[in-house]
């Protein structure tokens, strides 16, 4: 089947507005989805396993397949940090007879939506308030201060494009947040 025919859902939202809790709630409930990996520059964190949490590979062979357009979408996501999704990777998944789920950036949300706007659902997650999003950053202990500021203004920036998704979903009570999106991605996967 050509590839603008095979189906792809983007979950897209703010770090820290609940998009990985979501996608793994989605991934749980519909045995055709499958987690499309993500190449980065950045290096792993804690039990982050190559190729299972994403393709990390240096800065070089990042830039090498940029040249060679083998990214659906890309973006230097923090500074030094590039993110992209491999057109291989969606491929590999379709070849499965399975549909991709790419918990992506907003900007690179957009960018697939602009290459494969036929069987596409995306959907933002919202958080209830900026503020709310603060406080879940810094419980997570993981981050510094300025991290932290950098990662709310980046935020507020990304909650500006929520419009640009089919569906936006706020997470302001997690089950209900999941709830929401079984029910759109239910009727996406019927259409």
């Amino acid at each position: 089947m050509p590839e603008k025919h095979q189906k792809i859902l983007i979950i897209t939202a703010p770090s820290g507005a609940g998009k990985t809790s979501i996608t793994k709630f989605l991934m749980q409930t519909f045995p055709i989805l499958s987690f499309s990996v993500s190449a980065t520059t950045r290096n792993a964190r804690g039990e982050e396993i190559d190729g299972v949490d994403y393709y990390f590979i240096s800065m070089d062979e990042f830039k090498t397949k940029i040249k060679q357009k083998e990214f659906a979408e890309w973006e230097m996501v923090y500074e030094g940090k590039y993110y992209g999704t491999l057109k291989s990777e969606l491929k590999r998944i379709w070849s499965m007879g399975k549909i991709p789920v790419l918990d992506i950036d907003v900007k690179g949300a957009i960018h697939v939506q602009q290459q494969y706007p036929e069987n596409t659902l995306s959907i933002f997650i919202e958080p209830p308030s900026v503020d709310e999003l603060k406080n879940r950053l810094m419980s997570r202990g993981t981050e510094t201060e300025d991290s932290i500021q950098a990662r709310v203004n980046k935020a507020s920036y990304e909650i500006s494009f929520k419009n640009n998704f089919d569906r936006i979903v706020i997470n302001d009570d997690l089950e209900r947040a999941c709830n929401n999106a079984t029910e759109i991605v239910s009727s996406f996967l019927q259409s």
